[in-house]
């Protein structure tokens, strides 16, 4: 069975600063620093045939999970060290401890956080189907829902790992003195070559339907409302008109959430019905909906819904793209600054209006894009640009396949350059906070080790030399 993780959700390890620096003396920490990047990767159904390669506490590693690590780095990165597999136990063991230890601090993962994550996850997969649910269940041979049920234990164990290992990193920071110093004690020659990057802003804006539109976007989910009540059944009305690929497909079935899951028309409507209540036709966001709650216990519900979304015509987009036009020849005759254009009209959902306008690498989490990285309308909107050039409106599709329109500035390019401090001192700063994280967790392992049960498989044992920091435990070593 193909992993929802392996197969289609970006990894984020790829992009890392840290992964430039290979050091001889580096060399182990940065690998072990991309497994844990990686961990939860590539979840995979276990074979109830299996061998216990190690234990650590109460959890169990199994030789089919070093299996699934490794073809999932050889899949990314072709030339891995000889003693490959070694390095992966010894992270598989690390984040044994982690959990074991999450456990036993009672560190709990809401069922809510897992759902959600699991969600955005499936999300994501839909959106490269073009929202098509029966090619999502022909690819992978399950249901989504089916899906979900089989990594919900991986994801909720993944996060319970990086919730302790947060605990344990928590309020670390670094000084100036510490990026300076970690920053000279990489060689010249091997230190990274970046090529060159941009910073954009950007207006947003999406297209919202005409009023006729939405008069006949209601009155269709009246003229289902008014169906169900009269005895259709919900279920069945929603997996064939709703405009929600995931609900839609179980039937209009949200699952259990806490208050603050949704936006907040929604929750204002859900949680004010009864038990078993349909709601009335109310707009959102989204488009308009209908509601019915099944359960609630306590700030928890348990609801479902149709949706429909008003159709956008062309007269919609054609105003938009005026919209924007008008709003470029204002900052290009200096009535209107850019930044003061974003906070007026751009979308507020859009997570570059809380930034001044500035797009998010999502690779990166920093401001910085290589040309590569970008979407090639922006690529080649901005390619000749000078610096404080705004473009023309550029069209593009969201992972819904909903059409929307920006106006970009281009703020900054650099130059194809080796690494040095004044050009990436972020980046700099991040790889040495990471570097100084993963000293403490080593150091907080081995303090850990003596008083935690271990075994390794004798074949291990003998021939993964590094996993020797292992086995000092106070239990019997197998």
């Amino acid at each position: 069975m193909k992993s929802i993780i392996e197969m289609h959700v970006q990894n984020p390890c790829e992009f890392g600063f840290l992964r430039h620096f290979t050091t001889n003396d580096m060399k182990k920490t940065i690998y072990i620093f991309l497994l844990l990047c990686c961990s939860g990767k590539a979840f995979a159904q276990k074979q109830l045939l299996d061998r216990v390669v190690a234990t650590v506490g109460g959890e169990i590693i199994l030789h089919s999970d070093v299996e699934e690590q490794f073809s999932y780095l050889k899949s990314q990165q072709p030339e891995l060290p000889e003693n490959a597999r070694c390095l992966i136990i010894d992270n598989l063991m690390l984040n044994a401890l982690l959990l074991n230890q999450s456990k036993r601090d009672s560190l709990i993962v809401g069922e809510e956080e897992v759902e959600q994550e699991l969600n955005a996850r499936v999300d994501q997969i839909l959106s490269q189907m073009n929202n098509d649910v029966n090619q999502f269940e022909s690819y992978y041979g399950q249901t989504v829902a089916q899906v979900k049920e089989q990594f919900r234990d991986d994801l909720r164990n993944k996060k319970q790992i990086e919730k302790m290992r947060s605990k344990i990193t928590e309020g670390m920071t670094v000084t100036p003195s510490e990026v300076t110093a970690f920053f000279k004690s990489m060689p010249r020659d091997s230190l990274p070559y970046f090529n060159s990057e941009v910073e954009i802003s950007e207006i947003l804006i999406s297209p919202k339907a005409n009023d006729l539109q939405k008069k006949i976007t209601a009155a269709k989910l009246n003229d289902l409302r008014e169906r169900i009540i009269k005895g259709e059944s919900f279920a069945d009305l929603a997996e064939k008109f709703s405009d929600d690929p995931m609900s839609g497909r179980a039937g209009g079935d949200l699952g259990w959430a806490k208050r603050g899951t949704f936006v907040p028309v929604f929750e204002g409507v859900a949680y004010k019905l009864e038990p078993n209540e349909i709601s009335q036709v109310f707009e959102s966001e989204y488009g308009f909906h209908f509601i019915q709650l099944l359960e609630r216990r306590g700030n928890s519900i348990h609801a479902r819904h149709i949706l429909i979304k008003p159709e956008i015509t062309q007269q919609d987009l054609d105003l938009v793209k005026s919209k924007l036009d008008s709003i470029r020849i204002r900052i290009t005759n200096g009535k209107e600054t850019f930044s003061q254009a974003v906070k007026a009209y751009s979308d507020k959902n859009a997570q570059s209006y809380h930034n001044d306008g500035r797009m998010v690498n999502p690779a990166s989490g920093n401001t910085f894009f290589e040309t590569r990285e970008l979407d090639p309308d922006i690529y080649f909107a901005t390619e000749s640009m000078k610096i404080g050039g705004v473009s023309k409106p550029i069209e593009s599709r969201t992972s819904f396949g909903e059409t929307q329109f920006r106006i970009v500035k281009l703020i900054s390019r650099t130059d194809p350059h080796r690494a040095n401090l004044k050009q990436d001192y972020n980046k700099i700063q991040q790889a040495t906070l990471e570097s100084k994280k993963n000293t403490y967790v080593n150091d907080w392992l081995l303090k850990k080790v003596s008083g935690t049960y271990i075994t390794v498989d004798p074949a291990i044992r003998s021939s993964c030399k590094n996993i020797e920091h292992w086995l000092t435990g106070t239990e019997s070593i197998k």
